[in-house]
């Protein structure tokens, strides 16, 4: 049990110093809610001088031993954005997810992830649209 505080207190100095993906790599994967809190160790969006700001899901499974399986596929991408905006997001997306895998599954979270789609949102708009303005229109990929 005090290994498993000194983990976790050594994950948490890591990302209160800034140092990117060094924590990613320290904690484990014991939860579906623990998946997505990885990824966002991991998710750098592109500077605002390269690309504004969208949202972007993407579609992925993993394996037992936590490699990404099949082929990634973007699911949703901001209508507003540019094209050059989309490739600059799907390309942080995919960094993030490099980074990010192999993902640290217990035991028992490999078994209930494997083969699984998970559908990752990556936001990186400060605002969310006001609820009484008319509805946007979104662009599915």
């Amino acid at each position: 049990m005090a290994r498993r505080g000194h983990r976790l207190l050594l994950a948490a100095a890591v990302l209160l110093s800034g140092v990117p993906g060094a924590a990613a790599e320290d904690v484990e994967v014991n939860t579906i809610q623990d998946i997505f809190r990885h990824l966002r160790t991991c998710w750098k969006p592109p500077p605002a001088s390269r690309a504004r700001p969208l949202d972007i899901t993407v579609v992925v499974s993993f394996n037992r031993s936590g490699n990404i399986l099949g082929h990634p596929r973007i699911s949703y991408e901001s209508v507003e954005a540019s094209d050059n905006d989309r490739l600059q997001y799907r390309i942080a997306v995919m960094e993030a997810l490099q980074r990010c895998t192999p993902m640290p599954f217990t035991d028992a979270m490999a078994g209930a992830a494997a083969g699984r789609p998970f559908a990752i949102q990556f936001r990186s708009r400060k605002t969310s649209p006001d609820k009484t303005s008319p509805p946007t229109q979104e662009r599915r990929a």
